[in-house]
């Protein structure tokens, strides 16, 4: 193997200030100007730096990038079941209790756990105007507003949490997948789990990595939050299951990664409207056919789940492109000269034609006619 490095032979001086040129510099007929000259150096060095580059390049390729492999992006589907109750017992509601049919919103896809309650029915400000004058006191008239009344009052939040003991409650998701170029489905629910186990278990990362079931809180923990604290304001949270299958292996080896992780940005220097809330109403009339409504505003953590991932299995099109990359890229002359100059019969022929060989590259003065310097690494002048 050898290192090709191309330039010109250039002249030197010696320290009397004689012209020196190496010997066999090609000029021009005339003895004018030179040209270049390509030499090939028998490098050891050089050839560590080679093979390394051109065994890294493959090991990248086809180790880490499996270059030889068809991909195909996920395509999945997510149900959740949250399963948890809890009791309250407040000066406004009393003693209640708290299910999933409370707490868990639909529409929302969340688990809320701070709520504010407004109702009654009245025409006041804010809502839609009449276009009545109406009066406001025995002094002051005001236009008159078709409104839900009383106003609301979002101004404070209540804390603690409404709903602390929620940190305990369960979800259970179910997660199918597909990949429809290799016609591969799996979910997360795994063959070798059976229904008594199901009903046990709890994910841990150490013990239960594949329990399709999460405790809330320990989701919030594992993202590096406090439950407590996010559940005042409210808060989004990611479920991220990652689906990375190598399909030339075992379908058993295909399962699912567990990740968690909060989404909202969470930044001490930006208050304006922090967390997560949003409204509801559940509406009732009364015997004198009077309509009210109970209004609702929830301070909640909502739950993404986020499925992600990619599969792959051997094909010969990726396999044979990144071969022909992998060839040009080590360079098509380079290759040519390893086939002629090694495989061909001819080859001691091509080889005598191609190169002249020297043991030294001595530097001969040009007044005196006297050896001025050696270059100790053998090298080889290419003809053209």
């Amino acid at each position: 193997m050898v290192g090709l490095l191309r330039g010109s032979c250039r002249t030197g001086q010696d320290p009397s200030g004689a012209e020196t040129v190496p010997e066999g510099d090609r000029r021009s007929p005339g003895g004018g100007e030179k040209f270049p000259l390509p030499v090939l150096v028998y490098s050891v060095y050089l050839l560590f730096v080679v093979s390394f580059l051109q065994s890294f390049s493959c090991s990248w390729v086809f180790v880490w990038e499996k270059g030889y492999q068809e991909t195909d992006s996920v395509v999945s589907s997510v149900t959740t079941k949250v399963k948890g109750v809890t009791l309250t017992n407040t000066s406004t509601l009393g003693a209640r209790i708290w299910d999933v049919a409370d707490y868990v919103i639909p529409p929302q896809v969340s688990i809320t756990f701070t709520c504010r309650r407004r109702y009654l029915y009245s025409h006041v400000f804010p809502g839609i105007q009449t276009g009545e004058c109406v009066p406001y006191n025995s002094s002051i008239k005001t236009c008159e507003v078709f409104a839900w009344c009383p106003v609301e009052d979002d101004y404070h939040i209540p804390k603690p949490a409404f709903l602390q003991e929620s940190e305990n409650f369960t979800i259970l998701v179910k997660n199918n997948i597909w990949y429809p170029k290799f016609n591969f489905s799996k979910r997360n629910i795994l063959p070798t789990i059976n229904s008594t186990y199901l009903k046990n278990c709890i994910y841990d990362s150490q013990t239960d990595p594949f329990c399709p079931i999460f405790r809330l809180g320990k989701i919030v923990e594992a993202a590096g939050q406090n439950f407590q604290e996010m559940a005042v304001e409210g808060g989004v949270m990611a479920l991220q299951i990652n689906w990375d299958c190598n399909l030339d292996r075992a379908a058993s080896h295909c399962v699912p990664k567990y990740s968690f992780r909060r989404l909202d940005n969470k930044d001490s220097a930006h208050t304006v409207s922090p967390g997560y809330n949003f409204r509801f109403a559940k509406y009732y009339k009364d015997s004198n056919d009077t309509e009210s409504r109970t209004l609702v505003k929830a301070y909640g953590i909502r739950f993404d789940i986020i499925v992600f991932g990619k599969a792959g299995k051997f094909d010969v099109i990726p396999t044979m492109i990144n071969i022909g990359s992998g060839l040009a890229l080590f360079g098509a002359t380079v290759l040519c000269d390893i086939v002629v100059l090694y495989c061909m019969k001819k080859k001691y022929y091509y080889r005598e034609k191609k190169y002249k060989y020297v043991e030294d590259y001595e530097l001969v003065s040009i007044n005196e006619g006297r050896v001025k310097a050696k270059l100790l690494l053998p090298l080889a002048l290419e003809r053209f």
